[in-house]
Formats: structure tokens, sequence, C-alpha cells
């Protein structure tokens, strides 16, 4: 599910390997140190495909593609290929709720039932109101339940945006299942626990303020202002023949489980230990919590805007001191929760990088893209097979790109 950790997922699988491809601009000197890592992570960790972007400033400065998007039909894989990048759409979902705030057309702090046309309360705490600051940093009391694990399916979603929250949160929903979407704790205490379905909410709200579906205003207020032509949240908004397959591989520890969601593995027979499952390309109704589909291309467009200050290419989606909000601690508990957008920390050798990001996991995918707001160095990375690992292969990749940043300095 699009689910996600306080820090970066742990992730992995690999092998097939065959073909590296697309560098922008001059290929950086110590790209093989890259290449040893990616290549070692993927056969230990059986993933397919691997893709990966180097930004810093303004532009893509690095980028190359590993192994296979679609085994099948041996398909390389691209940074122009498109995949749904999990939780990381999460920001995007973020970008749209501020431009309305910025706007003054949203207020973080109001009762969020100020914006639907049907009334959202834990029933626990009735008399607390759910704010949409609370929907930013997890700390609204929505939490996950049965259904939402349940409501992934092949093709675009069969369910409205609006139905399927209705159906959840309030109290004669057939997914309400007796408050369980809602935890123990008031909103707005100060206990964090990380929700999906609280930014479905979200991107119904936008939907209500905005007059028009969620996925059609970001397509014209984000998506084309930043140049993502071929990006969407819909699988009738992308070309689905450049789109990435999502894999599974097979073990005897992971067999009984991908068997219970064989909807998704529409071939995947007997799942065979020792084999590659493909999924098919699903989505789920409470899109706006993780179902953005996008190239590692694309969305360095969207990183270089989040890296300065809301501006692409003399295009902006938000205003600098907007970013600023949203790439600040908001929470005294947990010192490392901005606005959707969290802290990623360690030491780098030389000096200690404190990143700004977010991760993505679902079935068959694991996304990264984290940045440092000072430097302006970047990094995305998508794989088309989710198991665990990809932070330790992350924590291996940031300092290289630094590395790599310096020789080029020096060459140039």
């Amino acid at each position: 599910m699009s689910t996600l950790i306080n820090r970066p997922i742990r992730v992995s699988i690999a092998l097939i390997f065959s073909g590296a491809v697309t560098i922008a601009g001059a290929q950086p000197k110590n790209s093989e140190s890259i290449d040893a890592a990616v290549k070692s992570f993927m056969a230990e960790k059986k993933i397919p495909g691997f893709a990966m972007g180097i930004v810093k400033k303004r532009s893509i400065i690095w980028s190359k593609a590993y192994g296979q998007a679609n085994i099948e039909d041996k398909t390389p894989m691209s940074v122009d290929g498109i995949m749904n990048i999990g939780s990381i759409s999460k920001t995007f979902t973020t970008v749209a709720a501020m431009q309305f705030w910025e706007k003054g057309m949203l207020d973080l702090n109001a009762d969020i039932n100020k914006y639907l046309d049907f009334e959202v309360r834990n029933p626990k705490y009735p008399d607390k109101p759910i704010t949409v600051f609370q929907v930013l940093t997890h700390t609204s009391s929505i939490q996950d339940g049965k259904a939402y694990s349940h409501s992934y399916s092949c093709g675009d979603p069969t369910i409205a945006l609006h139905d399927w929250i209705l159906e959840n949160l309030t109290p004669k929903g057939k997914f309400y299942d007796n408050g369980s979407n809602f935890g123990e704790w008031a909103p707005g205490s100060g206990q964090r626990r990380y929700s999906n379905v609280s930014f479905g909410l979200l991107g119904l709200i936008i939907e209500r303020i905005a007059r028009q579906p969620f996925n059609q205003y970001c397509r014209e207020h984000i998506f084309k202002p930043l140049s993502m032509k071929n990006t969407g949240w819909m699988l009738n908004e992308v070309n689905t023949q450049n789109h990435i397959i999502p894999y599974a591989y097979v073990t005897e520890k992971n067999r009984n489980s991908l068997m219970e969601r064989k909807q998704l593995y529409p071939k995947g027979g007997e799942f065979l230990p020792g084999t590659f499952v493909p999924a098919c390309l699903y989505s789920f109704p409470n899109y706006p919590d993780g179902l953005v589909r996008t190239s590692v291309k694309e969305l360095s467009n969207y990183l270089i805007a989040m890296m300065n200050g809301g501006k692409f290419k003399g295009k902006r989606i938000l205003k600098k001191e907007t970013v600023s909000k949203m790439l600040s601690l908001q929470t005294v508990n947990y010192k490392f929760q901005g606005l959707t957008w969290h802290i990623y920390e360690w030491d780098v050798p030389g000096n200690s990088e404190i990143l700004w990001g977010h991760t993505g996991g679902d079935p068959g995918i694991i996304t990264y893209l984290f940045f440092n707001p000072v430097s302006k160095l970047g990094i995305i990375t998508f794989q088309n097979a989710s198991t665990d690992g990809t932070s330790g292969l992350f924590e291996k990749l940031y300092p290289l790109a630094v590395l790599q940043l310096k020789i080029k300095r020096q060459n140039n």
C-alpha cells in the first residue's frame, strides 16, 4: 500500500540489468561507483529495473537507468518511463492545498467540515475538530482501516473519491467499521500516526474548493506549468505503453501474502518461488495519497521547482515563503515532520547532511525523492519491485552524488 515510514523505506530486488541508458550531459567520472552500488543492490535484492536522476539547482545533471521495465517484452528501464510513485504523490496533494492557502481559500487550522458536504469527526472525540494542518502532519487521528488495503484493483478507480471518503469516514458508510478508521487518541493531541486515507480526504477538500475533479486541477495548476506533459493520476491520462511494469519476486516467505492479493497479479499462475510475477497497472479510490504516474525526468522538474522556491523555468507553482513553510519543522514531538515533507538526516563523510523529501512504496514499486535545500542537490530513484533495503542503497548514493558534483567542478 501507499504507506511510508518516518525515514525512507527499506526496499529491494534485482538482476537483469542489461543496458544502461540516458545520461543528461557528460557522464560523471565516478559513475562506475554508482553503477557498482546499484547493480550489486539489484542483484542481491532481485530488482528488474532501477532508474536514477541527480538534480543540481535548475537542471538534471546526471541520469541513468538499469535493467528492464518489462521483463516479458525485454523493454529496457528508462528515465522517461512512467511509474506510479507511491507516497511522494502526497507532496503534490500538499502543493495543491497550499496553492489555495496562498489565495486565502483554505484555512489550515479550520475544521475540515467547513469544506465538506458531510461531517467527519473522530467518534471518540466528537467535540474535537480535525484540521488540514493535522492531515499534513499526520496528527489528525484518521487511520487506514481494513477497506484501504482491500481497495486496490486493476485499472483506474471505479469508485468516486467523494463516495470513497464518505463511505470510510461517516457513521453510515459501508467502510466505517464501527469507527475503526479513527485512532483512540484525539486529533491534534500531538500523537502522530501515518495516514493515507487522510490525504484522500484532503484531495476531496481540494475538489470542493476548486469545483473540479482533483486530478484535473493538478494537471492544470501543477503538471502543466512544470512541463510534466506525460504525468497524470489516472491511467487514462498517461501513455500506458510507456508504463514501467511493477513486479514481485516470489519467495517461500512472501508467496502466501502475494497469493492473497492475486487480483493484482493476474499472470501469477502458481506463484513459483524464484520467479518474477508482474502486477497489473492498478489503482485505488483514495488516489491523492499515492497515484501520481510520472518519470524520473519529469519528476526532476518538480524537484527543481521545490529546490528553487516554487519556480521552474519562469513559472511559479508556489511562493518562496510557502515552500519554506512546507520545509520547516511543524511538530514538537516529531523532529522530522514538515507539512507532508520530512527530514532524512545522517552524516556524510566530511559534513552532516539534512535532506528534505519523501519516499513511496506500493506493490512492485519503491521511490525516493530527497534534496538538500542549502546546496540544492537532490536525488530521485525509481525501482520496479518492492522489498527491503533501499534506504541502505540511498545512503550510499547520496554521498556519491556529492562526490560526483565535486569532481565535475574540478574538471570544469
